[in-house]
């Protein structure tokens, strides 16, 4: 099979295809023939040399996929050679086939084209465990989404919405604030033309909001510490802006808030497999239903994966960006 691969750390264009032999599923696996990849910033990472993969994962990029099911591992019930299928991945995505734990598959509903189908799970799965599991979201509540328009922003807002959120937006541009709140942020502030710590208390009141998704740490921290209501949630997904924050801890405990974070492609097998039963019952059948769909941006062939890479590193992207195999 043809994957994309890199033999040393890099820019985008260390990313070449490879031939390599179709991997076998194990047991309570399943292999999946992949008709299209998700590309995400992690990805981004494990190119550069800053995420590398878990052990036992594939070193092939590659954390989400669409197509149908290719081969059983034993032990599998529930999955049928043929199905259509989406997976959250450790690692493989980029690739013709892929190997994915059969618990970490859901079924691609009837009307869900492949393509936004593999630009669900990486996104949906980190939304859902850490707004509404880690950050304990509830409906009436406000959340600040630093990032608004990328595949996590756009997901936060549009899950948000579906489960009675009320979503503000940080984003780099006039264009890019106007396409947050066409798919349905509440607002979005320009962050590189006004403070967004301003904005939110002027939005909220001077309450501040309930939670905060965080995509860049580092600088960030104290200014979202202030944006905070009492007894408000802080949940870190990402350190874009940097992996080390001072903070005022006097603030936290007379404010009461709560600090935490998470990474996904490091849980265990069971945490993930639980995690697709809770997004099964509560977040697919919006799938389901057509009225939650990822916001597309480009597709590019599996050899042009180089390409890819650069878009979303220009940062000129909103929403998915796929890979077609």
């Amino acid at each position: 099979m043809t994957a994309i691969g890199f033999d040393e750390p890099g820019a985008s264009d260390v990313l070449h295809p490879v031939t390599l032999p179709v991997p076998a599923p194990g047991p309570g696996e399943v292999l999946v023939k992949v008709a299209f990849a998700g590309v995400n910033r992690p990805d981004v990472l494990q190119r550069l040399g800053q995420y590398p993969p878990p052990p036992g994962a594939s070193p092939i990029p590659g954390l989400e996929i669409s197509g149908t099911v290719a081969a059983l591992g034993d032990g599998v019930a529930g999955l049928v050679p043929g199905q259509a299928v989406c997976a959250l991945v450790s690692g493989g995505g980029y690739a013709q086939y892929c190997l994915a734990k059969a618990g970490h598959c859901l079924p691609v509903p009837e009307g869900l084209p492949l393509a936004e189908a593999a630009a669900l799970p990486e996104t949906l799965f980190t939304v859902w465990h850490n707004v509404f599991e880690r950050g304990y979201a509830r409906e009436g509540e406000t959340i600040l989404v630093h990032g608004g328009t990328s595949g996590i922003g756009t997901m936060a807002i549009m899950l948000g919405r579906h489960f009675g959120l009320k979503v503000i937006v940080t984003c780099g541009s006039p264009e890019k604030c106007a396409q947050a709140l066409e798919i349905g942020a509440a607002h979005a502030i320009d962050y590189k033309a006004a403070d967004f710590v301003e904005e939110v208390a002027k939005i909220t009141g001077g309450k501040g909001v309930d939670l905060v998704l965080d995509m860049v740490a580092g600088s960030y921290v104290p200014r979202n510490l202030k944006c905070l209501a009492m007894d408000g949630r802080h949940v870190t997904i990402a350190v874009q802006g940097g992996a080390k924050a001072e903070i005022n801890m006097a603030v936290v405990m007379t404010r009461r808030y709560t600090l935490t974070g998470s990474t996904l492609r490091s849980r265990s097998d069971e945490f993930k497999t639980l995690l697709v039963q809770e997004i099964a019952a509560n977040a697919w059948p919006i799938v389901e239903s057509g009225h939650l769909r990822p916001v597309m941006d480009a597709r590019f062939p599996l050899v042009e994966a180089a390409a890819a890479h650069a878009r979303m590193e220009a940062g000129d992207h909103i929403g998915k960006i796929v890979l077609e195999v």
